[in-house]
């Protein structure tokens, strides 16, 4: 009862922000959010879920469940500050049930949200996952991309998923991605990273070479930098400098992540792992385009709390370690902002 009274709070302090957010609106907001770890309460046969059962070791309950999407949705909807985003890619979902809960729970559900989910082979049972505003975008087709070592079958990650939609009258091609994690070593892990980069270049070599005025935005929590070699070399992410050329990859987090800026915070170090990469034809000002505002990570007070071992703030996690922390998430979400 409680969470439903303060959802019903939340509503009528943001209404006068989302009435301005029309579908005729002449900007759109894409969004990607690393949401730390959003499972649902019961144990999922042949997944790695049991230390997130309301008898296991974190004792994720269903009041810990249902706090956890309420503060999602809240960081959704302030997202924009009124202008809602049109796409919010998420990665560290159990599920689509969990998506279909931050909907049905959360005043998330009434602002016209839809899923696009694929189940992935991750042993956690972690998937990435992507909510649209059908009013606005047009789902046209959806897959999950493996990425899979030829010569080891026992190794399994994220899937990267692609979804193709149309806003207003152009197809936009979006890649959701969840690249390996630095655990067990990054030296020994720097080739499952680029593996991953790879197979995201050969789809999206392959759609620029069909189509050299294709529109592609790619976003996700890559476990890497925009300087490292996934990023760099493999994927070939530059920065956005001229002369701009439609079929080169362009990485808007870099000039962020230059000055120090991060969505993660590590032993003290803020880094800058979530990021969103687009192709140089929407940088051209033509259609449906990135604007000025480009890119920027969403970091609002309450998204916050005191680093109590090195020095400034980090994020406002869920957990730390193994204690209940009632937060957010361990990561910063990113955005871009497209004009038509």
């Amino acid at each position: 009862m409680k969470i439903r009274i303060k959802s019903a709070l939340f509503i009528l302090l943001f209404l006068p922000l989302f009435a301005f957010s029309q579908p005729g609106s002449s900007t759109y907001l894409a969004m990607f959010y690393n949401v730390e770890n959003l499972f649902d309460t019961f144990d999922e046969p042949g997944k790695i879920d049991e230390e997130f059962l309301p008898d296991e070791m974190r004792h994720w309950t269903p009041y810990r469940y249902n706090q956890k999407l309420t503060r999602i949705s809240q960081v959704i909807m302030a997202a924009g500050k009124g202008n809602l985003p049109v796409v919010a890619g998420l990665c560290e979902i159990e599920n689509r049930l969990v998506l279909e809960e931050l909907l049905s729970h959360t005043p998330l559900g009434k602002m016209g949200y839809k899923i696009i989910h694929k189940e992935s082979p991750d042993r956690r049972g972690i998937d990435v996952g992507m909510l649209y505003r059908a009013d606005i975008f047009k789902p046209l087709m959806y897959n999950a991309i493996p990425v899979v070592k030829s010569a080891d079958t026992t190794f399994h990650t994220r899937d990267i998923l692609h979804v193709k939609g149309i806003i207003k009258t152009d197809t936009l091609n979006i890649f959701v991605n969840h690249w390996p994690s630095k655990y067990g070593g990054v030296a020994e892990t720097i080739p499952l990273r680029a593996l991953a980069a790879q197979t995201l270049k050969n789809y999206t070599d392959s759609l620029m070479q069909n189509n050299a005025n294709c529109k592609i935005v790619i976003m996700g929590d890559f476990n890497d930098s925009p300087f490292d070699a996934s990023l760099a070399n493999v994927l070939g992410a530059l920065a956005t400098e001229a002369p701009i050329k439609n079929t080169s990859l362009y990485n808007l987090s870099l000039e962020e992540a230059k000055k120090g800026t991060g969505t993660n915070k590590y032993r003290g170090k803020w880094e800058m792992i979530d990021q969103v990469i687009v192709n140089g034809t929407l940088l051209k000002g033509k259609g449906l385009h990135v604007t000025n505002q480009g890119f920027r990570v969403f970091s609002p007070e309450f998204l916050f709390e005191k680093d109590q071992t090195y020095t400034g703030q980090k994020p406002f996690r869920t957990y730390i370690g193994f204690k209940y922390n009632n937060g957010f998430s361990d990561h910063l979400p990113v955005l871009i902002e497209l004009g038509y």
